[in-house]
């Protein structure tokens, strides 16, 4: 499981992970306590490595070390994905599946070839059983990140709905003649 511990990357890792784009909350120590129970992993340039529907692959988020990730969605009656954010060094993705194991909610390809490290259902375990403290602050930082998400979903939602009422209410306009 140890697989990036001692490593150059383990440091660059740990670091990223305690950055403003993933998990701040963490210390340094801390998070390279994480980092120890992570993996290395490598994602070809135009691979797809997480499918949106997916409920098979959600073990596991991701940690970018070098290149960039596009993340998209197919949304209803559309063949083409649209593309919800482009994602690159110091970035997690994959929080979510690895905490809640349901169906991935969108797709990413590696734009670029990815360097990354993997955290993955069995590895937080395996920390929770290890280091139960670090864990805590692990899962609460991933909480506050996923709660900030939330947020800006429900802003989001609340202008598409006033734009909604606003569009509804020009149409319901008699038209002058």
């Amino acid at each position: 499981m140890r697989a990036l511990e001692g490593s150059a990357s383990a440091d660059k890792a740990a670091e990223m992970l305690i950055g403003p784009a993933a998990l701040m909350q963490l210390s340094h120590d801390e998070a390279r306590i994480v980092v120890s129970y992570m993996r290395p992993r490598r994602i070809n340039q135009g691979t797809v490595f997480i499918r949106e529907g997916d409920a098979d692959k959600t073990d596991f988020m991701l940690l970018i070390l070098d290149g960039e990730v596009t993340v998209e969605t197919i949304v209803v009656s559309r063949s083409e994905p649209i593309t919800l954010t482009v994602l690159g060094p110091g970035r997690l993705i994959g929080e979510l599946g690895l905490l809640d194991g349901e169906p991935r909610a969108a797709s990413c390809t590696a734009t670029t070839d990815v360097h990354g490290a993997s955290l993955t259902r069995e590895g937080l375990g395996k920390l929770l059983d290890d280091d139960p403290r670090t864990a805590a602050k692990l899962m609460m930082a991933i909480s506050l990140r996923i709660a900030v998400r939330l947020r800006e979903s429900t802003d989001k939602l609340k202008m598409y709905t006033q734009l909604t009422q606003a569009m509804q209410q020009e149409i319901n306009q008699p038209t002058v003649q």
